[in-house]
């Protein structure tokens, strides 16, 4: 080969780099941050394209794809999106099998994924404390949960400024010598988790208090609801906000977390704070809940229906097959999806479940038992009909939370507009069926109001019709 023909060879691999580079766009999909293998490997997140036309639906371990020598920390549970960023909150900073050091807290952009931050502690002071969920309080700041406290976040100078008063763990400082992974340590035991802003406040499930007010402006606690609302020695489980604004907490049984639950739910007003107990019916579930081994539990909430799903069953956590549906407005619990019935030995792993915030469709990541490795991703339409299952490699992957880019409110990321463009090409819907060939972009007056496909030469992208 001559000089020219190697310059050229060089230029032209130069610019599908940056072609490359510049189409890495993780925004029209579904993000799937993993556990991934404890005592093997730091977590990793998935990118799952679910309409894609050419089929290539998965893309695996994004974060490490896109940052080269950068991994997340160990037993990551948590990831948000807010305001064009995404935060994932990890148990510790690096997996005992792992040989890079991650962080508690990573920040990416969440259209690229490339790491714009990460640090190994939360607690400035060095003491002990595992991540466990985020909260957006602001466009400045943000809440993380902890197994100690709920701390104060800048998220314009990715800094822990200090922790939020009353939301400590009370036990903290009993036997911290015990190693971060003990169950049996004190921090195991008034740690706290899911958290969600309502009514101009934060609030946060305690394990040993139960519901936390806070107020962000003063970063301080300002009111405390025990679960004794419920039963004496009750504890919370999680909690989530319906479409129609109320709180929904789960309720455990006590406060030592050992999984048990009571058969109730609570509905709470979060501009008053007035509540009302709702008892589940006999031979049905409430939602399942786990501090040991905290994950946010499989109890969500969607965003076009005033309803909530969840996992629940007899046996605590390791139960995953029955997935139940509540109405809201009529209070009506059904058994939504059973997953014993459509066969092949399938389970919900942990608090792997999601509801898309546009199509409504549920999200679910599944697996035969611990010891295999075999996962997929499978789709219901809103009436609990299976739509598809998306195969993925062999991997201890361990899910734990499906994100969704388009639909947030302050995830900073929108749905395309319809009329950005003037591109020939075809449109297809979400199933993979072409609906329109050859048509401009935005030049579709007689199709059905929806979510489709739009692909064009090498781009691809879901658009909403209205």
């Amino acid at each position: 080969m001559n000089r020219v023909a190697i310059l050229f060879s060089a230029i032209l691999s130069a610019m599908t780099s940056v072609i490359a580079a510049q189409e890495a766009d993780y925004t029209h999909g579904i993000i799937w941050v993993n556990e991934d293998w404890y005592g093997h490997q730091n977590s990793t997140v998935n990118y799952l394209l679910p309409d894609d036309p050419d089929g290539n639906f998965w893309k695996y371990r994004i974060i490490q794809s896109e940052n080269p020598g950068v991994e997340l920390g160990c037993t990551n549970q948590y990831g948000a999106l807010w305001h064009g960023k995404l935060y994932l909150i990890a148990k510790q900073d690096k997996d005992p099998g792992a040989s890079i050091t991650g962080g508690r807290i990573t920040v990416a952009d969440a259209k690229t994924m490339k790491v714009l931050h990460q640090q190994s502690l939360i607690d400035p002071s060095g003491a002990q404390c595992d991540g466990r969920g985020f909260v957006g309080v602001n466009e400045h700041k943000g809440y993380i949960s902890s197994s100690n406290g709920v701390w104060i976040f800048d998220l314009d100078n990715y800094t822990v400024s200090g922790q939020v008063e009353g939301s400590a763990n009370p036990n903290a400082g009993g036997d911290n010598d015990k190693p971060n992974t003990d169950p049996t340590g004190s921090l195991y035991h008034g740690q706290s988790g899911m958290m969600v802003s309502a009514a101009g406040k934060i609030f946060v499930a305690h394990q040993q208090y139960g519901l936390l007010v806070v107020d962000p402006d003063k970063d301080k606690v300002v009111e405390v609801i025990s679960m004794d609302i419920v039963q004496d020695g009750a504890g919370i489980g999680s909690i989530v906000k319906s479409k129609d604004g109320m709180l929904w907490l789960s309720i455990a049984k006590n406060l030592q977390g050992t999984g048990a639950f009571l058969n109730s739910i609570v509905r709470l007003n979060p501009e008053d704070l007035s509540y009302e107990v709702i008892d589940i019916p006999e031979g049905m579930y409430p939602p399942s809940n786990s501090w040991y081994a905290w994950t946010p539990d499989a109890f969500v909430a969607s965003t076009v229906q005033n309803c909530l799903y969840w996992k629940g069953g007899p046996n605590r956590w390791f139960t995953g097959t029955k997935i139940y549906k509540f109405d809201c407005d009529t209070r009506e619990q059904t058994l939504f999806i059973d997953l014993e019935e459509e066969g092949a030995n399938w389970k919900l792993y942990g608090c792997a479940i999601g509801v898309h915030p546009i199509t409504d469709e549920i999200y679910m990541a599944l697996y035969h038992e611990f010891g295999t490795p075999t996962y997929i991703t499978r789709r219901y339409s809103p009436q609990g009909v299976k739509i598809r299952d998306y195969e993925m490699i062999m991997n201890y992957w361990f899910p734990s939370l499906p994100l969704f880019p388009e639909g947030g409110s302050h995830s900073g990321i929108d749905i395309i507009p319809s009329d950005t463009s003037s591109s020939e090409g075809n449109l297809y819907s979400t199933s993979g069926i072409m609906v329109k060939r050859n048509i401009e972009y935005g030049d579709w007056p007689d199709i059905s109001p929806g979510i489709y496909i739009w692909k064009s030469g090498d781009s691809t992208r879901k658009v909403l019709i209205r």
